[in-house]
Parts: structure tokens; sequence; C-alpha cells
């Protein structure tokens, strides 16, 4: 990761969102235009990038977003399995091709299955929203 792909440039304590997304373009638009929504974005090229952002002790992520055709070790659905296993309670949105992914999905993404490519920036917004408001508030 690079320090331009790990920076953060909304206000402090704004929620964090790991866009994973192997298609730099793809991954440039989406970030920014989570950034110009108030999210602070941390950008992952590969699933191994994406594994050590979450294991990094410095970041804190509340939502990852990640396409389901993902370059690493694991694809997007492996990826969101290890999430599940290894980050309970984190939502994942996985984002694909409804072909490939629709039933794999069903299981693995919080409030429903998986958006399908090509997408509106507006709707991973609006389904970050969702999940960030639907979860459990700290006592």
């Amino acid at each position: 990761m690079t320090s331009e792909e790990t920076r953060a440039e909304a206000p402090g304590g704004a929620d964090c969102v790991l866009v994973a997304e192997g298609e730099v373009l793809i991954r440039m638009v989406i970030a920014q235009y989570l950034r110009d929504c108030g999210y602070k974005v941390i950008e992952a090229a590969t699933t191994d990038e994406a594994v050590a952002v979450l294991e990094h002790p410095d970041f804190s992520v509340q939502v990852v977003l990640s396409d389901a055709e993902m370059r690493g070790r694991l694809d997007g659905f492996g990826f969101a399995q290890w999430v599940r296993q290894h980050k309970p309670g984190l939502p994942v949105i996985l984002v694909g091709s409804p072909v490939r992914a629709a039933e794999a999905a069903a299981d693995l993404c919080d409030d429903g299955p998986m958006v399908e490519k090509p997408y509106e920036p507006q709707i991973v917004v609006d389904r970050i929203r969702r999940l960030l408001a639907a979860r459990p508030r700290p006592k």
C-alpha cells in the first residue's frame, strides 16, 4: 500500500470504508466518490492488501466494499468469508456480475445479495449508510 492508497481525507471521526478493487480506474472513482460523501477510504488492489489493512492495528474499518473477482490468495468470496471469520460483524458489500455470484454472495453479504456491476456510486453509498445505521451502538 502506498501513502496515496491509505490516505483518509474525511473529517476526524468519519466512518472508514475499505475499497478492495483490482481495476485501478474503478477503485479510484468509487474511492473518490466515497471521500466526497465524507467517508474515510482505504484502497486495496488485491485481497492480500485488504487482509493486511484489516489486520493492521492502526486502521479501523467499518465497512468493506469488495469486487467478487479479486486477485490475491483469495478471490472476493474467499475474502468475504475471511472477513466473516476473522472480523465478525464487519459488513461486506460484494460487487460483481450476478451470473457468477448471486447464490454465493447471498450468505456472505449483509443486507441481501451483491451489488451488480456496472453500478451507480450512489447505490453503494446508500448501502453503506444502511449498514452503518443498522450496526449496534457501543454502550
